[in-house]
């Protein structure tokens, strides 16, 4: 398996890390809002020395793509480009939200007809969201979401339902029902987590076209209350 450099950087944490083989064997990272722009090419360039230093050619760039902060997808998605544009290497796009669920799909405690929910803030009542089962697959794609008290009820009546990130503890008080769990350690993503969906990426040979390849920013949706899902 190649080596793969994965950048985080589309909430308020930025973050870097070098993925082999399954292991990452090196990390960056930095929680300060609005650092992304001062600490996000230091720590990559950090970590390519670090891999050509010790014989380790970084054959791919894997990106969380978003949704998630306009200024911060920019600096990611531009910082990214320029080290595929200057190696040669290819693109791969990770939604953010699906490596919001990595660690959570490590749980021994979530049952197997659970579905995930991971939640980016947004203002007053509004988050981004995407649902998830077990797998992946996504049952709901990415919306914005105006979260009231019966947001995902059709889902919620059938089976249950896990939200987290750090748009997830405003809905606590609001979505209540026996089937809705709360997580809340799992705020953001961090690149790390991106290691086993980047390598399935590269396998499968999903590579984006660097020219054209434009992340999925917050501002391009318009919020919404969830339709029926199931």
């Amino acid at each position: 398996m190649a080596v793969i450099l994965n950048i985080e950087a589309s909430t308020e944490a930025c973050s870097v890390a070098l993925s082999e083989y399954g292991e990452v064997f090196f990390e960056r990272k930095n929680s300060e809002e609005r650092s992304h722009a001062k600490v996000l090419a230091p720590f990559v360039e950090e970590a390519i020395q670090y891999a050509d230093e010790r014989g380790r050619a970084i054959e791919a760039v894997a990106l969380s793509c978003g949704p998630g902060s306009y200024t911060s997808l920019r600096i990611a998605s531009s910082t990214a480009k320029g080290v595929c544009y200057g190696r040669n290497i290819p693109l791969m796009a990770i939604p953010t939200t699906a490596i919001m669920c990595v660690p959570v799909l490590f749980r021994d405690d979530i049952p197997e007809n659970a579905l995930l929910c991971p939640m980016i803030d947004a203002r007053r009542n509004e988050v981004y969201a995407t649902v998830y089962d077990r797998a992946l697959r996504p049952v709901m794609p990415t919306a914005a979401i105006v979260i009231d008290e019966n947001s995902f009820a059709d889902i919620l009546e059938k089976q249950p339902v896990y939200f987290f990130g750090n748009g997830a503890e405003k809905c606590r008080d609001i979505i209540i029902h026996s089937n809705a769990h709360f997580l809340s350690e799992y705020r953001t993503p961090h690149a790390k987590q991106m290691m086993p969906l980047a390598e399935r990426a590269l396998l499968d040979e999903r590579f984006e076209d660097i020219a054209y390849f434009e992340p999925f920013y917050l501002k391009d949706f318009i919020a919404t209350k969830p339709k029926k899902l199931l």
